[in-house]
């Protein structure tokens, strides 16, 4: 198994939704600490990565990842639940879920549609996903309300999907919440590929964000020198785009606008270049760490890449070429414009 799988395997291992990324954080920062290579944690608990005092590019991409939280507890000590981001509950349902304590302890349950069994709804295909028809079943031999209470679950407390990662013999990597932790693998695996030596001398910084996916992410904590940032998310692939999931993507223009004209064109040559597999495209819906630092203010050029993936915000995959070509495109950029 090549490095940059083994490094998303492991990133997928970590339940990190939006609010809940201490582990990941800690994870990644052992990762880099182990190559010599220096850490900083943003006062949101983002993580900043590199050997250069006086970065020039940020690539960034995002840790935290789509979820859930209990929002109450039923009559029947089932859990109802408020989502983290934007999981299309369509795919969710049926998924396996680990519900986190306060207390540390785990409890496991399933996503369902409220009376779920067919043989006594038959609007059961019918009803609408939405959080208000479902809820968690809590695998504990629960009946009312107080007996969930003396579990000591509560209110807040976080919920986990399982990733169901796989890493097929064909090379496709099929898991939840590849957006954005491929972007991260990528990231992980270049910044490894430069290694600390390099990286003294290279005016480059790695940013994992914590907060994407609920829309603050890279709103702060980014070094005060950048004056670039590439940001490593995933390519879109579905009707209308041009994206593929063995290709590395050039996003041109998401919802919140164009991306920087000279990075993008940069991009582009430097992917001809070296023949690595792209596409430039459109993202209708969609919005990234990049967009949230340039409406927070920051004075920076932005571009942004990524791998593309397929069926977001649901059951996910990639291909390990899309991996490659957006971890190769990232150093071909870094190479380039910083030597």
């Amino acid at each position: 198994m090549e490095r940059i799988v083994e490094i998303l395997r492991d990133l997928e291992a970590i339940p990190s939704p939006s609010g809940f990324t201490e582990k990941i954080i800690a994870h990644i920062e052992s990762l880099a600490r182990q190559a010599g290579i220096t850490t900083t944690r943003t006062n949101k608990g983002g993580l900043v990565a590199g050997n250069h005092p006086q970065p020039k590019l940020v690539v960034a991409g995002h840790v935290d990842t789509l979820g859930a939280m209990v929002s109450g507890i039923n009559a029947d000590g089932h859990l109802s639940i408020t989502k983290i981001g934007g999981p299309v509950l369509q795919s969710f349902e049926g998924e396996y879920v680990t519900i986190k304590t306060v207390s540390g302890k785990d409890y496991r349950g399933t996503l369902l549609l409220n009376n779920p069994a067919a043989h006594v709804n038959e609007e059961v295909e019918k009803t609408v996903r939405k959080v208000e028809n479902m809820h968690i079943r809590l695998d504990a031999e629960v009946a009312k309300k107080a007996d969930t209470e003396a579990l000591g679950i509560r209110i807040g407390d976080f919920i986990f999907f399982d990733p169901r990662f796989e890493f097929t013999d064909t090379g496709y990597i099929k898991s939840r919440f590849l957006d954005d932790k491929a972007g991260s693998a990528a990231m992980l695996d270049a910044m490894l590929t430069l290694g600390a030596e390099k990286l003294k001398t290279v005016p480059v910084s790695f940013f994992f964000s914590n907060y994407e996916e609920v829309g603050h992410g890279a709103a702060s904590g980014l070094p005060e020198t950048a004056v670039e940032m590439l940001v490593a998310d995933m390519g879109v692939v579905g009707e209308k785009v041009e994206g593929d999931e063995s290709s590395v993507s050039i996003c041109v223009k998401d919802s919140t606008g164009p991306y920087d004209y000279a990075m993008r064109c940069k991009l582009a040559e430097l992917a001809a270049k070296n023949k690595i597999p792209h596409k430039l495209d459109v993202f209708p819906l969609y919005g990234s760490d990049g967009s949230i630092a340039l409406i927070a203010g920051y004075d920076i050029r932005v571009g942004l890449i990524g791998p593309g993936v397929s069926a977001s915000h649901g059951m996910e995959r990639t291909h390990l070429k899309g991996l490659n070509a957006t971890r190769d495109l990232m150093l071909a950029y870094i190479k380039e414009t910083l030597g």
